[in-house]
């Protein structure tokens, strides 16, 4: 049984650019932890979240480390097989492992596992324990000169070794590369044999109407468990895998290590992605003992009954990529994936609960696990499949050329051994993806004559990766990398085929230059924003605030970011007149960019099969493109997500020279309605108007072409067109025929009546002319305030209900303040208030 060794630990700095007050002293460590938190929790250093602290700790990442700990050994009365090991389930990175002062092992990968047979060093009583981590930015320096430099983002050359690449910094992360114990470490001592992995295998036989949406149902499952077992002693062994009432067993010669066996479940429920059905799990229990004898060791897992295929077929346009479950092709509506923290260790399963059912209920129904990043830990997985996310897996390769030789490749061998044995269970895991953007790098960032004849990465994704996913999870899909064209012919982000990047937007462009595109599949793109007001003024202290603050510039990761921000706002809106209109103008922009962009692929289905915004999340407080920021507070963009991202979505877009209602379908039903559209004026008067019956299948887009009178504006400062389903389902789309900026917007104030109990705050919202966006900022009334609904454009008369709850009963009438209650009317007619700042 594995004891983790939690308890007793300390930490000193050994060696490097540690301060000389420092050198030498123990502190007191959390294990599983990080050197950084550690010196935070003792007082040692201030939070590197806060202000510019982050450049106040870049020293620990330049230091060496020593762990240390005693543990107690109780005499065993097992048999003489016995074995003893150490257990490390992460180590981050480059460790000296050493047993009562004798070295055991030295290790340089944080994303596999290790284990060691100590029985020789240890003995009954006390045992001491030390792991010493060499400095991570030096060694990541050395290394890089050792194997030949090669092209990379960032500053450090963080792909000469096998850390997460984004602790090294990134465009929306700090620089803070640490050491440490980062995932459980302890003793298990075990006799005979123990199971190595387990790789389930997983297939459906569906009945007539196999592939059917939603069906509950299929005639039998079959489960291949692929069992690996570890001896201690040259016993005959038994392998037995049960699945509820269902079981099986197979006998393993004395010399033999591996094991095969099939159960076949009966009339088995069906698992589907959210939208698209249940999500039943299934117990699977295996074991390892000695005939008819007691178990020597057991694994448990779940497994669910569903296949996934990937079409890259070539049509008339090109190399498809779509995402097929049980046979029924998956509108993908998801959100890329980076770690939730720096320090990786602290995000526990209630935080990986919470930010996956962000993403649920933005709507989103895919999570893309991001390169740069890690494997996430079992948690992550154990929630998709109970939440029905499906799982787009990227192997750790990000934004930069990998040697292919020695000490690298036998590295990223065992840690995709280990990662595909450890997650192959999961019927939330869909697609096993190559690299990040590498292929695209070596194409057009400059890389081929940098390299010359160099290795830069490409045995990996097109031989070593596949050939591992091959014959570890053949059931599972494989690509290259993203983007990726599916043809060494064609360019790798070219937009007709596979999977595409559009970031020029974000760059160079204005994002109504989304439009210009039409993908098969868009992996990334994102447009940035702040953060939420009550984490951005618990992270920055600026006095004043303002834009160009030091403090808030430590904040801002992406090359020219603030520029960024003030030109692709520019078209927009007026230039804000304080920092608090900055904030709430930057954030608003940030959700039209990606609504701008979502709604117009998700038009174009089936020839774009699905959008992967970037981010869902955030890993510290930051100006970023995620959707929750790294305070865990929704942004104004996760509310524009959830509308743009809804299963039926009804959207009015540009077509040559027209206007067209699109109706996009992910439902699961075939669906039709009444729609009425009309050109009505900011006080309320309809100008011009139709009554369109229009349909949709599921997985389609329907587009009916809008008459002139209805498409065209004589008078595009103060006319809407809208659009309304006649079923009473409040389904609506808007078209705005010019810029906010040009818009004449009512300056009257809303109506607001506010009703309140405990904790819970309602705010009823009438408007006197139009409203364009109105968001109720909750988190200014108290940072543990949140709102139930955002960016509703209220026409004149119409009224709304914001629900607002807290951890404890508030002044509730700040809810009506104009500092809390916004609209995109307020950015035209706003009174000055605070510095605003330069760009």
């Amino acid at each position: 049984m594995f004891a983790p060794l939690t308890a007793e630990w300390t930490v000193r700095a050994l060696d490097g650019d540690v301060p000389r007050e420092l050198l030498g002293q123990r502190f007191p460590a959390t294990v599983p932890g990080c050197v950084t938190t550690d010196l935070l929790a003792d007082g040692v250093i201030v939070d590197p979240y806060v202000d510019e602290n982050e450049a106040s700790c870049a020293w620990i990442g330049r230091t060496r480390w020593e762990f240390a700990t005693e543990f107690e050994l109780v005499p065993s009365d097992d048999d003489q097989h016995e074995r003893i090991d150490l257990v490390c389930l992460g180590l981050d990175t480059v460790a000296m492992i050493a047993v009562n002062g004798q070295i055991l092992a030295e290790t340089c990968n944080m994303h596999r596992s290790y284990r060691f047979d100590v029985g020789h060093l240890v003995s009954p009583g006390r045992n001491s324990l030390t792991v010493v981590f060499d400095a991570p930015v030096s060694y990541a320096e050395r290394a890089s000169k050792e194997i030949g430099p090669r092209p990379h983002v960032n500053l450090h050359p963080f792909n000469a070794v096998r850390k997460m690449a984004s602790s090294f910094g990134w465009d929306w992360g700090p620089d803070l590369a640490c050491a440490g114990i980062w995932r459980p470490i302890g003793i298990e001592r075990w006799h005979t044999a123990r199971i190595g992995s387990v790789r389930p295998a997983v297939e459906v036989d569906f009945d007539e109407e196999a592939g059917r949406r939603g069906a509950e149902r299929a005639r039998e499952g079959r489960v291949v468990a692929h069992v690996d077992v570890e001896r201690a002693s040259k016993d005959p062994l038994v392998v037995t895998a049960r699945i509820g009432d269902v079981a099986a067993s197979v006998e393993l010669a004395p010399d033999a290590t591996c094991a095969t066996v099939q159960l076949t479940v009966p009339d088995v429920a069906v698992w589907w992605p959210v939208g698209y059905g249940a999500q039943p799990l299934y117990e699977l229990d295996v074991d390892v003992s000695r005939p008819g004898a007691a178990v020597v060791d057991r694994w448990h897992g779940r497994v669910g009954f569903r296949t996934v295929e990937l079409d890259t077929s070539i049509d008339t346009i090109g190399h498809r990529f779509a995402i097929a479950v049980n046979g029924v092709e998956i509108a993908v509506r998801g959100a890329n994936w980076i770690p939730d923290d720096c320090f990786v260790s602290r995000v526990d399963r209630a935080r990986y609960a919470e930010r996956l059912t962000d993403a649920v209920q933005a709507n989103m129904n895919l999570l893309r696990v991001w390169g740069g990043g890690i494997y996430e830990s079992d948690d992550f997985y154990d929630l998709a499949d109970e939440l029905g996310l499906l799982v787009w897996q990227d192997f750790l390769f990000a934004c930069a050329s990998y040697a292919e030789e020695e000490p690298l490749r036998s590295e990223i061998v065992a840690e995709a051994t280990e990662a595909i044995s450890r997650l192959a269970a999961h019927p939330s895991l869909v697609l096993w993806n190559g690299c990040n953007e590498n292929l695209w790098g070596h194409e057009d960032w400059g890389w081929k004559q940098s390299l010359g004849d160099q290795s830069w990465g490409a045995g990996y994704y097109f031989e070593i990766l596949p050939e591992i996913v091959g014959r570890l999870d053949p059931s599972r899909p494989y690509s290259a990398g993203s983007p990726w064209s599916f043809s060494h012919d064609i360019h790798p982000n070219d937009p007709d085929n596979g999977t595409m990047h559009v970031w020029d937007v974000w760059n160079q462009r204005d994002y109504s230059a989304y439009r210009e595109y039409a993908p098969r599949f868009v992996s990334e793109f994102g447009f940035q924003g702040p953060p939420a007001w009550s984490t951005l003024v618990r992270a920055v202290h600026d006095q004043p605030l303002a834009v160009d603050g030091a403090g808030l510039r430590s904040h801002q990761k992406a090359e020219d970011g603030m520029a960024k921000l003030a030109r692709g706002l520019a078209p927009h809106f007026p230039l804000p007149r304080s920092m608090e209109d900055w904030h709430w103008a930057t954030s608003l922009n940030q959700a039209r960019a990606v609504t701008v962009g979502i709604e117009h692929w998700r038009s174009l289905t089936p020839r774009c099969a699905g959008t992967i915004v970037w981010q869902l999340n955030d890993c510290w407080p930051v100006v970023s493109w995620a959707a929750v920021d790294g305070d865990g507070r929704r942004k104004p963009l996760w509310y524009a997500l959830r509308h743009s991202y809804a299963p039926l979505l009804l959207t009015i877009q540009p077509r040559d020279d027209d206007l067209a209602l699109v109706v996009v379908n992910d439902s699961g039903e075939a669906w039709s309605g009444a729609v009425r559209v009309a050109r009505t004026r900011f006080d309320g008067v309809v100008t011009a108007e139709d009554e369109i019956h229009v349909a949709a299948e599921p997985g389609e887009a329907s587009a009916t072409v809008l008459s002139g009178s209805l498409a065209r504006s004589h008078d595009v400062a103060s006319e809407v067109l809208v659009a309304d389903v006649r079923d009473g389902s409040a389904r609506r789309a808007l078209w705005f025929y010019a810029e906010d900026k040009d818009l004449a917007f009512c300056p009257q104030d809303l109506d607001v009546k506010i009703d309140a109990d405990d904790g819970r705050c309602l705010v009823h919202v009438r408007a006197t002319g139009l409203h364009r966006d109105v968001a109720l900022l909750a988190d200014k009334v108290h940072p543990s305030a949140r709102v139930d609904e955002m960016l509703v454009t209220l026409l004149d008369g119409e009224t709304t209900t914001f629900e607002v709850v807290a951890q404890e009963d508030l002044d509730w009438s700040q809810c009506a303040d104009p500092s809390v209650l916004k609209s995109a009317n307020q950015l035209l007619h706003a009174l000055p208030h605070g510095r605003m700042g330069a760009p």
